[in-house]
């Protein structure tokens, strides 16, 4: 297993680690890691491992491996020299582009919010992020929605994390927004989300610690992708 070191600190940028396998085709495997593997629709992050004589280890991106949630996988950019298993290292983050997805990804915790339907899909990405949802219809309010979406973002709301039983979340099935994904269960807990008395949902990712800290946003484009599935985009105001 992996010690997730992002899951108790999403600001944590750096971390010493220890190399403990390396795959067939080059991916790193350490016993911790500040790297956020891509998953709940949240890219893996990006970065470098340095190694004790200070030579660097550009990292693609992090993943897991054939969907074991409990390991992440470091996948070196092309042309990276290998490392061994008992080599230490330092990871680090390229930080720029973790914290605006940080900013994003808690941007559509709050987009849920704004449009309360079902969630069938959905992406987080550096500038601009989307949901899909089961709506029938777009609402007609649209500068309505961006402005209460833009009033919780600047309320300031604390995001924090906690933990229940895998029986609890099952017993809440309310939580889940998302109609075909399921949170990730089998390890006795799950991970909540809560974003002040606004929101509360399962969620794996990485946050800022306040709304205030998405900065203004702004509704893109609303595709329509099915008989009553609709696309909504939304990006940071500021370009």
């Amino acid at each position: 297993m992996t010690q997730f070191l992002f899951r108790d600190d999403a600001y944590l940028q750096s971390s010493e680690a220890q190399v403990t396998a390396v795959t067939p085709d080059g991916g790193i495997l350490l016993d911790r890691t500040v790297f956020y593997a891509a998953s709940g629709g949240q890219p893996g992050d990006s970065g470098r491992l340095v190694r004790a004589d200070g030579s660097v280890l550009a990292i693609a991106t992090a993943v897991h491996p054939d969907g074991d949630k409990t390991r992440i996988v470091h996948v070196p950019a092309e042309g990276q020299s290998p490392l061994r298993a008992g080599e230490t290292v330092r990871a680090e983050i390229d930080w720029d582009r973790r914290h605006r997805l940080m900013r994003m990804h808690t941007a559509l915790h709050l987009l849920s919010v704004a449009f309360p339907f079902p969630v069938t899909g959905g992406a987080v990405g550096e500038d601009k992020g989307r949901l899909d949802f089961d709506m029938p219809e777009v609402p007609e309010d649209l500068a309505a929605i961006e402005a209460r979406l833009n009033a919780m973002v600047s309320a300031d709301h604390a995001v924090t994390t906690e933990w229940i039983t895998d029986a609890e979340m099952e017993a809440k099935p309310d939580l889940i927004k998302t109609m075909k994904v399921k949170p990730p269960m089998g390890q006795g807990r799950v991970r909540l989300v809560r974003i002040g008395p606004v929101d509360l949902q399962p969620c794996g990712g990485t946050h800022v610690t306040s709304t205030s800290e998405i900065g203004a946003l702004a509704l893109g484009r609303i595709e329509k992708k099915g008989r009553q599935n609709r696309r909504v985009s939304v990006v940071f105001a500021e370009g």
